[in-house]
Order: structure tokens, then C-alpha cells, then sequence
């Protein structure tokens, strides 16, 4: 896949996710997408396949009363972006981490996203 393409899909993926918008974030996965969040070098959550990411995408948006993703870079390689990302959010939520409703979160991080037929097959965050 040319790196403008995936530049579109991924640009689309985040603009969706900021705007809390489910079926936006959908729209150019691949049916057996993976996901996963990787924290501290550990795995703690992952989804396989569009309908298990579109329930868990559902579910998080409660979490959260904002929240953005800001691209700070890009590499491209064969069927593989890696994006640098810098991460805003406000909790609507107490969590068990010592986070509370109203506390702001912000971290830098990064999101690997592989491609396969001209759809996002798979998504790591790492943070």
C-alpha cells in the first residue's frame, strides 16, 4: 500500500476516535482486525475481529468526556505505519489506577497500524 493511502486510513481512524465516532472508526478496518494496547511493555487488552473492536470501542467511549490523539510523526515501511502520537484526555470516570472524573490524562505514545487488502489489519498502541 502506498504510504499516501495509509496516511488516509489512519488520518480517518484518528479523526474518528476523537470524535467518540464508533462507525467512523470502523469504516477501514479489515473484518479479522486485531487490537491491542501495550502499557508498560505488557499486552491488557486485545480484540480480534471488527464486531469484538466495535463492542470494546463502545464500551470505552464512557470513559473518557474528551479526548485526542495528535500525530506528531510518521514511518512508513512495507505495510506498516508507525505513528507517533501525542495523547489528551479528561476522565468521566473514577479509575483504579488513582485517575478520577475530571483529571486530565496526557502521555506521548505511539500506534503501529499494519494493512492488508486496503483495510487496517491490525492496530498496537503502545504507551
Amino acid at each position: 500500500m502506498e504510504s499516501s493511502q495509509a496516511k488516509k486510513l489512519v488520518t480517518d481512524y484518528i479523526e474518528a476516535y476523537n470524535a467518540f465516532d464508533v462507525a467512523g472508526m470502523l469504516r477501514h478496518l479489515h473484518e479479522e482486525v486485531v487490537f491491542r494496547n501495550i502499557s508498560g511493555g505488557e499486552v491488557n487488552l486485545t480484540t480480534t475481529g471488527k464486531e469484538s473492536f466495535r463492542q470494546q470501542a463502545e464500551q470505552a467511549k464512557s470513559y473518557f468526556s474528551q479526548r485526542e490523539q495528535r500525530i506528531t510523526d510518521w514511518q512508513f515501511a512495507d505495510n506498516r505505519a508507525d505513528v507517533r502520537i501525542d495523547y489528551l484526555a479528561v476522565a468521566a470516570v473514577d479509575f483504579p489506577n488513582s485517575l478520577k472524573a475530571g483529571d486530565a490524562l496526557q502521555l506521548q505514545g505511539r500506534s503501529v497500524f499494519q494493512f492488508a487488502e486496503d483495510r487496517i489489519i491490525s492496530i498496537d498502541d503502545i504507551s
